[in-house]
């Protein structure tokens, strides 16, 4: 009888009624993700009604919680204040409610999942992100609109709000059962992990709530490979990693050069040869008419391709650009979490450009933007490359830019000026090279292409593949061109959504070697890792051997070892043939068979050496990062304990 008589209390019935409106947009905004889904995303109702379903009961306790302040502020609030207050904290409630759906299904839009580890970055990079936002979207007009429609709502809702606080009732009871209802709301959102019932992506996600993925992302942040994932003793793991890469040794950190001379494999007439990967931003293989397209969107790109030594079945390391520039620069899989370029303080780490400065070469990392973005300038700096950003480019060089950086053309401008200056200094030239135009908001100069500025991603990638034609072109021209070896590869793909947990046709990247005079033209279809490019170089360069890194040299690995390794934030996949097995926390271990096109994944039972190969890959790389003496501030357990915790694979 208590109970229910605190519940016909104002506090409670308050609680409850802006629960059941916060309930009620979650299912609005539910319903907006699930027509994408169907639109764009090309799934069948049935296949996503499920996910719609579950997150109607997921949604109760996020509701009550997000809603809790109000229950807080019935028994806290003196009455005078509580009657002036109400109204105006009403209006923005319900329009913090509405902001956070329209983006989510903005975040939607460009991801395919509910807020997670990158919108909590976003937040770090606030500049860059509102900058993005600015001009990609009329936001002026949606802020205006949901105001508009917050206090509409607020003014329809006016007298059910009042009616919930007509009734008084002292507020010992409420607290009381305040206290427990919320508590119990607290246990079970909090408790709430991100479902996993169906084994399409896209219904797991819909069933998902994005406060609550949120905190979830910001609870784990920071993933601890030894304290979630399956586990091997660390002796046969490095045992494998030497096996697997070829190498007497592997190592993360930065190893004595044990020859301080060579003769390179390739040169002009025995000179070392400049060497500039350029990493291209989202460019996806599937805009290549080198790898199927018919949109003739890359005519530049395809001729290089033709031209050069072509890796047909090359997969990127992940979803970021981050994970790009740590495989592109250290050649290490994908750990959960963080990739390495944002922890903090890595120093000394085994590097590409640190073994080429070791025999001559001056590395450089060169970005259209702000460095300053994923610790990008802090990271490479760390490891003895001269950064250069859109802060510091020789003046008159930018003519267009937009939040995310200058034009590419300008770019390379800048860049061809930095070979210019080692070349008559008579050093060789290094060039991680990080372009920008090929992300939203899609603007670029005008003239250059036939789809006008912004041009979505179809423009985006043209343009993209222009400013690399010009600058091949320009390049062509310099007296160091023929004893250059260039690196076209994307950091990742333009979109990372499907139906799968890794979806393999959202990795695929485009990667070609392009030096017309040291190297002939070629296609190489065994399957490969991003991780691979770095020791592909350095075979190439005659540094083979002498690098420590886990990669592989393609060029030298049979057709029949290639393996790729993939990853989102949590869960790492190997892919080697056709069969994807799949480490996730718990220590958990999935097996799917992949569909020629990559699109579909059937589960089937884990095939335990192919385990004991993934785990050697993630596991080693952990322990080498442990062994580093800088894993991101997350402790690293002692070799005894990790032997001794579940070293067994388990088979799901």
């Amino acid at each position: 009888m208590l109970f229910l008589r605190a519940l016909s209390g104002p506090a409670l019935r308050l609680w409850g009624f802006s629960s059941f409106i916060a309930w009620g947009v979650f299912l609005l905004t539910r319903g907006v993700l699930l027509v994408h889904a169907m639109w764009v995303g090309q799934q069948s109702p049935e296949a996503l009604l499920p996910g719609l379903l579950a997150g109607l009961w997921r949604d109760i306790p996020i509701a009550a919680v997000v809603a809790l302040p109000w229950a807080l502020f019935e028994l806290l609030f003196r009455p005078s204040w509580r009657d002036r207050l109400r109204g105006p904290l009403f209006f923005f409630y319900l329009f913090a409610l509405l902001f956070v759906a329209v983006a989510e299904t903005v975040f939607w839009d460009e991801f395919a999942v509910r807020f997670n580890f990158i919108a909590l970055d976003y937040l770090v990079f606030t500049n860059e992100v509102i900058g993005n936002i600015r001009e990609s979207y009329p936001v002026g007009r949606i802020v205006a609109a949901l105001l508009t429609l917050s206090l509409l709502l607020a003014w329809l809702l006016r007298r059910s709000l009042r009616q919930q606080v007509v009734t008084a009732m002292p507020r010992t009871p409420q607290f009381t059962w305040v206290a427990v209802l919320a508590s119990l709301a607290g246990m079970l959102a909090w408790g709430q992990t991100p479902p996993e019932f169906s084994a399409n992506s896209y219904a797991n996600e819909l069933a998902d709530n994005g406060w609550r993925s949120f905190i979830w992302a910001a609870r784990q942040n920071k993933l601890d490979y030894r304290q979630f994932y399956a586990l091997r003793p660390d002796s046969e793991v490095l045992d494998d990693l030497r096996r697997f890469s070829g190498h007497a040794q592997v190592s993360a950190t930065l190893q004595p050069v044990r020859q301080a001379t060579f003769k390179p494999a390739i040169g002009d007439h025995g000179r070392t040869p400049n060497v500039v990967v350029v990493m291209m931003e989202s460019l996806s293989a599937e805009y290549m008419q080198a790898y199927g397209s018919k949109d003739g969107l890359t005519p530049n790109l395809d001729r290089i391709a033709a031209e050069g030594l072509s890796f047909t079945r090359l997969y990127a390391a992940g979803t970021r650009t981050v994970r790009g520039l740590e495989a592109l620069s250290a050649a290490l899989p994908p750990l959960p979490g963080k990739s390495v370029v944002r922890w903090p303080d890595v120093t000394n780490l085994n590097t590409l450009g640190a073994t080429l400065a070791a025999r001559g070469w001056s590395p450089h990392f060169i970005y259209g933007g702000y460095g300053a973005f994923d610790n990008m300038n802090g990271f490479f700096g760390a490891q003895g490359y001269k950064v250069t950003d859109r802060r510091n480019f020789d003046e008159g060089i930018i003519e267009f830019e937009n939040i995310w950086g200058v034009a590419d053309e300008h770019l390379f401008d800048q860049v061809l000026l930095e070979i210019d200056r080692e070349h008559a200094a008579g050093k060789p030239f290094f060039g991680h090279v990080m372009t920008a135009s090929n992300h939203v908001p899609f603007t670029y100069p005008a003239g250059r292409i036939d789809i006008p500025s912004p041009g979505k991603r179809p423009g985006g990638v043209k343009y993209a593949d222009y400013a690399i034609g010009r600058f091949v072109e320009m390049a062509r021209k310099k007296p160091w061109f023929d004893n250059t070896v260039f690196l076209f590869v994307a950091d990742h793909c333009a979109f990372s959504s499907g139906k799968t947990k890794i979806p393999v046709h959202r990795y695929h990247i485009p990667a070609i070697v392009y030096a017309p005079k040291l190297i002939a033209p070629r296609k190489v279809d065994t399957l490969a890792s991003q991780i691979d490019l770095v020791p592909t170089l350095l075979a190439m360069l005659g540094l083979s051997g002498d690098d420590h890194f886990i990669g592989r040299d393609i060029l030298s690995m049979p057709p029949e070892e290639g393996r790729a390794l993939l990853s989102t934030y949590q869960n790492l996949g190997y892919l080697k043939g056709d069969v994807m097995t799949v480490l996730q926390p718990k220590r958990r271990i999935e097996t799917y068979r992949i569909s020629g096109d990559g699109r579909e994944a059937q589960p089937m039972a884990t095939d335990p050496v192919l385990a004991e190969e993934a785990i050697a890959y993630f596991q080693g790389t952990a322990l080498l990062m442990a062994q580093h003496g800088q894993d991101g501030g997350v402790a690293a357990r002692p070799q005894s304990l990790a032997m001794a915790s579940d070293a067994r694979v388990k088979q799901q």
